[in-house]
């Protein structure tokens, strides 16, 4: 399993203050990393289910039809991009012998799936304990690795994925995806005093700079994410790719942290993420 230091994984509760970072850098005169606030990729995020799994697919779109219209998606999402308080979900130990509902997911990936010693957090946990709930089974979250959480589910060791996973052709050639609940994209980050970006209004403005990159630039991101596939390539998903070394880090935090090492020029990753690593990563500078 993966751990992250705390103070990375504390990042979720902050983001209400990391929204007001842009293109022009971060909040204040400490910070050190910022994000550029430009989308380059148009993503949704969805929970999947194994291919054919009709019957489970469709409890879990009733249920996000459910939450959406009585309130509590809102509630949610408002504990961890606005001034609500995350609430803390226990895994159960899976047990054959009882009815529980088997979650995959990667909790590197805050505000979606986080931990904080053994208590999760995040949007998708919040969301999956709910789904459990109204199931009437016992939750157990397994962690692992990222590009583990599909095989998982494709292989049914675990009955749901919920891990900010975008939905794309590749993915459902083994998976059923259930019907979007967020938006996302991917955002470059970068030093707090670098200006190269500064200039920067739209997407193509940007992908001009990264396609100027050479072989001796190594750009970071969290493996097996859309951002590794949007800097290194990938036809499937329908990405170019860029001249310059794309450099996997298991965690995007670590990503980030490395741009400071000087070992990455920059970090491309989802921008709720981004915002969260670079708010808390300025108020530890």
């Amino acid at each position: 399993m993966k751990k992250i230091l705390t103070a990375i994984l504390m990042a979720a509760v902050l983001l209400t203050s990391v929204l007001a970072f842009t293109a022009c850098g971060g909040g204040s005169s400490e910070a050190v990393l910022k994000v550029i606030d430009i989308p380059l990729t148009n993503e949704e995020y969805a929970f999947a289910v194994a291919k054919g799994d009709a019957e489970l697919l469709a409890s879990v779109n009733s249920f996000l039809a459910e939450i959406k219209a009585n309130g509590k998606f809102d509630e949610i999402v408002n504990k961890y991009f606005g001034d609500g308080t995350p609430t803390g979900v226990t895994s159960a130990a899976e047990d054959a012998s009882k009815d529980q509902l088997v979650v995959a997911t990667n909790a590197a990936f805050a505000p979606f799936e986080y931990k904080e010693g053994d208590t999760y957090y995040g949007i998708d946990m919040e969301i999956m304990a709910a789904l459990a709930e109204s199931l009437g089974k016992e939750l157990v979250i397994s962690n692992m690795e990222f590009e583990s959480v599909c095989t998982a589910v494709a292989e049914g060791m675990c009955d749901v994925a919920a891990a900010g996973l975008t939905v794309n052709e590749t993915r459902k050639q083994i998976l059923d995806f259930s019907d979007s609940y967020y938006n996302a994209s991917q955002v470059v980050i970068t030093k707090a005093d670098d200006t190269t970006f500064d200039a920067c209004k739209t997407v193509e403005d940007v992908e001009a700079i990264l396609s100027a990159l050479t072989a001796e630039d190594k750009v970071g991101v969290q493996t097996g994410t859309t951002g590794q596939f949007y800097v290194a390539g990938d036809a499937d998903w329908g990405f170019a790719g860029f001249p310059c070394e794309c450099v996997g880090y298991e965690v995007g935090a670590l990503a980030a942290q490395n741009i400071l090492n000087g070992n990455v020029k920059y970090v491309v990753i989802d921008i709720a993420p981004a915002k969260a690593i670079v708010e808390n990563t300025n108020a530890l500078n």
